[in-house]
């Protein structure tokens, strides 16, 4: 299956052109995630821990992330057209790592549990709801979006990159990050933990500061007041009253 964006991405990342050089990146990635959650495994025995560990490892998972900008000048001069690859697999890698570890510890956090009443089915259904619909937008935005956008390759290449702001992008600026706010927030629901559902209350205005102090000045020394005017008229997780059908023709169809 050709991937949208594979082939640009491909032109930077030199494993992605075999099959074995796909199968290290794969094995790298879910080993990331796999000592992650054994991590979360180990210290929801601890009282007390979980949470912490929850708010540790998310943070220190966007710290590492954010190296993967803030290192972009150093990178490019010490590995040339290597700096993508190589910061990508040393910040970028293990910070989603962390986050997707943290986005699934949601869902098994350990601690006090959410008395049972007539709020318990509310709490299943609108997890249910919260799960399933950012699960299909995270995933139908990918395939809009392509993963060379996702994979962030054109913050170490610009001149090749530029701004999509129609379809779904046309309504929200952020539809991936809305997903994984939405399945993050489902997750906690779900498991009915106190500590996973008051954790889960303060994630947008840590993706929004997020989106703010990192990723948005990226894009705003790129593009400039052409990105100050999308952002202005485009809210970044949840779409305006107008747009409410537009934005469920996309989750149904993908277009």
């Amino acid at each position: 299956m050709n991937i949208k964006g594979m082939d640009a991405l491909a032109k930077h990342v030199p494993e992605l052109n075999s099959t074995d050089g796909k199968l290290r990146i794969t094995l790298y990635a879910i080993g990331l995630f796999t000592l992650v959650n054994i991590y979360f495994i180990l210290t929801d025995n601890i009282p007390t821990w979980s949470i912490d560990s929850e708010i540790i490892i998310s943070s220190l998972g966007f710290l590492l992330l954010s190296f993967f900008f803030s290192r972009k000048q150093a990178y490019k001069e010490k590995y040339k057209e290597l700096a993508y690859r190589n910061a990508f697999s040393h910040y970028a890698m293990p910070g989603l790592g962390l986050i997707f570890g943290a986005i699934v510890h949601a869902g098994y956090m350990n601690g006090p549990f959410v008395p049972v009443g007539w709020w318990t089915f509310i709490f299943i259904a609108l997890g249910w709801f919260m799960l399933c619909i950012g699960a299909i937008l995270s995933i139908r935005s990918v395939f809009a979006f392509g993963v060379d956008n996702l994979a962030l390759l054109y913050v170490y290449h610009p001149e090749e990159g530029r701004i999509i702001d129609s379809g779904i992008y046309g309504i929200l600026s952020h539809p991936i990050y809305a997903g994984i706010l939405r399945v993050w927030m489902g997750l906690a629901l779900l498991n009915g933990n106190a500590n996973s559902i008051i954790f889960s209350i303060f994630i947008p205005l840590g993706l929004t500061g997020w989106i703010r102090l990192v990723e948005e000045k990226e894009l705003i020394g790129r593009f400039g007041q052409i990105y100050r005017d999308y952002r202005k008229r485009t809210p970044a997780f949840f779409p305006k009253l107008r747009n409410l059908l537009s934005f469920y023709i996309f989750l149904i169809t993908g277009g």
